[in-house]
């Protein structure tokens, strides 16, 4: 194994890069400015490379930098969190990571029933459009969004969701919408990341072409469905996601569910050796039974 550097310096560089300040990252550290210096010097001196840019206008990453900082951040906040869970006696934690908006919009409306379900376990979530590093130990399982092709790790798909055009029922009635070609003449929502794009709705549905330009552009199904609440525009969303919008009248399938294309693309993903830990096997076995219930619902 190569010869590691000292966690002392990763840690400052990681502080500086954050901050993009020695003097705050010294204070956060409790070091001087100088000793936060010389420790990123030792750092890049052993790597060979340039990671930070300084300048009177503050301190920037370079290149190498941005690289090497989204690699070990991950890293050493899986240190921090493992060193304070064997400082407070937590045996039991499962480390989560999922895509932002299936976290928020059906993830933690349901995660009082695993708390209730699951008292011994320490529960960490985090969200992020980029996927857990499991190499550098960052989470026990990841839910992520998209086509599968995550290697040799363990994939599952969480739920089928139907895909449809959504909006607020005062546009809907505002705009008098009951046919497709209306689209063409209304504000509609784009949701950049989405796997369903208008364009794969209309050739499923019509003989009609999506349109080249949209209203808004969202790379968060958050806030592409905030913005059709708002009466904004169309947006095309899941509505499995959006089964709380929906269920509290803030969101309405402008067509129907019929109208809509099914799609497989939340997915459970881990290595197979994580399962073997009770945290992880009582996760997946309740987020299994949560997904089938929306599956009901939608």
């Amino acid at each position: 194994m190569a010869h590691l550097p000292p966690i002392a310096a990763l840690q400052a560089f990681e502080a500086v890069a954050r901050r993009r300040s020695f003097a705050l990252a010294a204070m956060e550290l409790h070091l001087t400015s100088s000793a936060i210096s010389h420790q990123i010097a030792r750092l890049e001196a052993q790597l060979g490379v340039r990671l930070l840019e300084r300048s009177a206008h503050g301190v920037r990453l370079s290149a190498a930098g941005e690289a090497y900082l989204s690699r070990i951040a991950g890293a050493l906040a899986a240190i921090h969190a493992a060193t304070d869970d064997v400082q407070h006696g937590v045996s039991n934690s499962l480390y989560v990571h999922s895509t932002p908006s299936l976290a928020m919009l059906w993830l933690m409306p349901r995660l009082p029933t695993f708390a209730q379900a699951h008292p011994e376990v320490s529960l960490n979530l985090s969200a992020a459009h980029t996927h857990s590093d499991f190499a550098l130990g960052q989470a026990d399982l990841d839910i992520r969004y998209g086509v599968p092709n995550w290697g040799d790790l363990v994939v599952e798909p969480l739920f089928e969701e139907p895909i449809t055009p959504l909006a607020s029922p005062a546009f809907i009635r505002a705009h008098r919408l009951k046919r497709i070609e209306q689209l063409l003449h209304i504000p509609l929502i784009q949701s950049n990341v989405n796997v369903v794009q208008w364009s794969d709705w209309f050739a499923a549905h019509s003989a009609l072409h999506a349109p080249q330009r949209y209203a808004l552009r969202f790379d968060r199904a958050q806030m592409a469905m905030e913005a059709a609440i708002l009466g904004l525009g169309v947006a095309l969303e899941s509505t499995v996601l959006a089964q709380r919008h929906i269920s509290e009248g803030r969101l309405r399938p402008v067509f129907g569910i019929e109208r809509s294309l099914r799609v497989k693309a939340h997915f459970l993903v881990y290595p197979a050796r994580h399962a073997r830990r009770a945290p992880v096997e009582a996760f997946l076995t309740w987020i299994h039974q949560e997904a089938a219930r929306s599956m009901q619902a939608a």
